[in-house]
């Protein structure tokens, strides 16, 4: 048996202060914040199959809209908590965990054999060792390219830093605009910096800058910048990036005007009602920098959560159990038109998605993206940051300095 209710962004911390109490001992609470049609869909699928392996658990699912979700979270897993939550992986979770209102899950992770199916995720489902979530869903970021511009101009697909910006030269010189961006928007930005600092200096570096352990003027991240400067300066993107949001930029790559596109998988579906067909788009690993680092990903991931003051932790930990299975995060995943973390999980039929499932499930660790791995003010200032690099890029020295500042004031 199992229920949904819809509980209004502004009442929502209350609704749960005055009405959580009234639940049932065997009830199972969960907090979704999930609103739109096929994550709603997917996630009702979930209960239904839970309920039907477990009809003695009474389902009750209340679900608001994101934005007013993060901004209630907190509330609710302090005053009157869940038993399950949904959130996100990351250094988004670790305020939660630091705070002590995520429960440890390591047990739902050995007992069940998720270290394994779910490897490519443990590392950012993991602080002190410990696991506290199981993460569900996500999507690949990487190169978007015209494999029909790549074969008349004679270009194999890069496989390090090296060959992509010699590709990149050669499509300046026959005309076409290597890379295609819109960054009225700031947050494509926060993609092209994750991928160089996770090529250049690998993933822990990453998380450790995001986290506010690193300063923006230490010499690994002007390294970054040095190598982004070998795509800014020669003129590798379109110069009115600044005034074009992402799929603004889209028409450019659909009219042969630029090659390639850094982005997230979403972005398909643009570059295909935008005229682009099938066979035109080519996806690619974003390629290698420094020889050895392992190979991480930017792979936003959706995760569930126990608060530390759930009531019916037994019956949530079977609930964990039962989202991180592969046939159920199959399932899942054709309905999100996703990905599922769990690599004993079906490949999906579409080409590009079955190379992202591929990647993702070898990769070494997740970045969950710039503007979710840092703080919300860290992130916007850096973003703009980025931005003002990519236009002027012999301000990086000013531009880190500023960023400095700015992480001393955030991360106190």
């Amino acid at each position: 048996m199992f229920n949904f209710s819809k509980v209004a962004a502004g009442g929502f911390a209350a609704a749960f202060m005055i009405s959580s109490s009234a639940y049932a001992a065997g009830d199972l609470i969960i907090n979704l914040d999930q609103t739109d049609p096929a994550p709603k869909k997917a996630f009702e699928d979930i209960v239904a199959g839970f309920s039907k392996e477990n009809p003695e658990v009474n389902v009750i699912v209340n679900t608001m809209h994101k934005e007013g979700y993060k901004t209630s979270i907190r509330n609710f897993l302090t005053a009157d908590a869940p038993d399950l939550a949904t959130w996100y992986a990351g250094n988004r979770m670790a305020p939660f965990v630091n705070a002590g209102l995520f429960e440890d899950v390591t047990d739902v992770w050995e007992e069940n054999g998720l270290n394994e199916q779910l490897k490519s995720a443990a590392a950012s489902m993991t602080i002190d060792g410990k696991k506290w979530g199981v993460p569900y869903t996500y999507y690949q970021w990487g190169i978007y390219y015209r494999k029909d511009i790549f074969e008349e101009q004679g270009i194999a697909v890069p496989t390090n830093w090296d060959e992509l910006v010699a590709a990149s030269a050669k499509l300046k010189e026959a005309g076409i605009t290597p890379f295609t961006i819109g960054t009225k928007a700031l947050w494509p930005t926060g993609g092209w910096f994750d991928y160089m600092n996770l090529r250049v200096n690998g993933y822990e570096f990453h998380m450790d800058l995001t986290s506010g352990k690193v300063a923006y003027t230490d010499d690994r991240v002007k390294a970054v910048f040095d190598k982004w400067s070998e795509l800014v300066k020669p003129g590798y993107y379109n110069t009115n990036h600044p005034a074009l949001d992402w799929q603004d930029a889209v028409p450019n790559l659909v009219q042969g005007k630029a090659a390639m596109y850094l982005m997230g998988n979403f972005a398909v579906d643009v570059f295909k009602n935008g005229g682009l067909k099938e066979e035109q788009i080519g996806f690619m690993q974003f390629p290698e920098i420094t020889p050895g680092i392992p190979m991480a990903e930017d792979a936003p991931t959706d995760t569930i959560h126990i608060p530390a003051k759930a009531k019916n932790k037994e019956d949530a930990k079977k609930f964990l159990a039962y989202m991180a299975r592969a046939d159920v995060q199959t399932a899942t995943n054709i309905t999100l038109g996703q990905l599922p973390v769990n690599s004993g999980a079906e490949r999906p039929e579409e080409r590009i998605l079955q190379q992202g499932f591929d990647m993702l499930s070898n990769a070494y660790a997740l970045a969950q993206f710039y503007d979710r791995d840092a703080p919300a003010e860290m992130a916007k200032a850096g973003m703009e940051g980025f931005q003002e690099f990519m236009v002027k890029p012999d301000r990086a020295d000013a531009i880190l300095k500023r960023l400095e500042k700015i992480r001393t004031r955030v991360y106190k």
